[in-house]
């Protein structure tokens, strides 16, 4: 397989057409949804000549967090629906990878496993965590204990989010719930056994439409980790999170997966970097199919990007070795076309390079 979309086809082969379709899907019409990897299809790449390397660095540092490139893997969930290790195979790609993994609140395997898998790989691996803020505090707190005591070297704070996006392709196929045998671990209550608690003390995530910056402060006051902020769209929000003191922000619109008819993450990355300023790490996910589309996103100001439904194609694919293989074919296409365009470093890539 030689692109994310043979991975695609082959991983829907496999699965279970209504899991492939929770995962696949997005919100409504699906607008965004398909805005997102189109929206790449707009953008032409004007490469500089003569200033290149025979090798190239993509390594980076993200907030104390070392990457061997800069594709990390977005949270997402339920990675046991697509191959039966689910998150433990995609944790111990990523530490193989060398790259940063943004474990899911909602996944299918507890944190503590997912860490220990990983450091079956590598002594140190980067893991972050992506965390939903609970309406109760306290078990909120017992999440955030949970996922430091496993080694987690950042929390990413979910806030695109007040409403369940309403996701027509789960409603027909009437999937609005794990089958038997699984659950979303990280939520089980504070103290049971995992390896025998009932399914029936796994609590449910709640979206909050109160979610406000004051639940961002009392969280940086909850822990010492630096704590970023995924799902934003609009260039003020993004001078807000500056003024607030949060570490980083992730431009995404959840893959499309929340409100539909958003403007594509890339579409709007130019507005919110300026916004930024340089005053902390901007990282996009969405839509991220090629090594082109990974240089489009740095020129225009991300400092990194997320690859969500790629992984789980790999997974279902093939496990560990399928996240791997799209890890390593990402790596590769962006390698050649930083080559291409006159880069040696990621930070060599600048916005007069990318034409609309």
């Amino acid at each position: 397989m030689r692109t994310v979309a043979d991975f695609e086809a082959a991983a829907r082969q496999r699965l279970d057409p209504a899991h492939y379709d929770y995962f696949a899907g997005g919100a409504q019409d699906e607008i965004t949804l398909r805005e997102n990897e189109t929206a790449y299809k707009r953008l032409r790449l004007l490469p500089r000549v003569l200033r290149g390397s025979d090798k190239r660095d993509l390594s980076i540092e993200l907030l104390g967090t070392p990457s061997s490139m800069p594709i990390l893997i977005a949270p997402t969930a339920f990675h046991r629906l697509a191959h039966t290790d689910g998150e433990l195979a995609t944790a111990r790609a990523a530490a193989r990878a060398g790259t940063i993994m943004i474990v899911s609140m909602a996944s299918t395997t507890a944190i503590e496993d997912i860490a220990a898998a990983a450091r079956e790989v590598a002594p140190d691996p980067g893991l972050w965590f992506q965390l939903y803020l609970q309406p109760d505090l306290e078990f909120t707190e017992a999440i955030v204990r949970r996922a430091e005591a496993a080694g987690v070297k950042a929390f990413v704070v979910t806030v695109d989010s007040p409403v369940l996006g309403r996701r027509e392709r789960d409603d027909r196929n009437d999937f609005h719930d794990l089958p038997p045998g699984l659950a979303v671990e990280n939520l089980r209550n504070i103290g049971e056994n995992r390896s025998g608690g009932n399914a029936s003390h796994v609590r449910d995530i709640v979206m909050s439409a109160g979610l406000n910056w004051d639940h961002i402060a009392w969280l940086r006051s909850k822990t010492k980790l630096p704590v970023l902020i995924k799902g934003v769209l609009h260039a003020e929000d993004a001078r807000l999170a500056v003024h607030h003191g949060v570490a980083g922000i992730v431009v995404s619109n959840h893959g499309g997966r929340q409100l539909d008819t958003v403007p594509a993450t890339i579409d709007v990355l130019p507005e919110i970097a300026s916004a930024v300023g340089g005053a902390l790490p901007v990282l996009l996910d969405g839509g991220i199919r090629r090594g082109t589309d990974v240089v489009k996103a740095l020129a225009l100001g991300a400092d990194a990007v997320g690859v969500g439904r790629p992984v789980v194609w790999g997974l279902a694919a093939g496990g560990r070795e399928g996240v791997t293989e799209v890890l390593e074919l990402l790596r590769a296409d962006f390698d050649q076309a930083l080559a291409m365009c006159g880069g040696r470093h990621p930070a060599d890539l600048t916005p007069d390079q990318v034409r609309r």
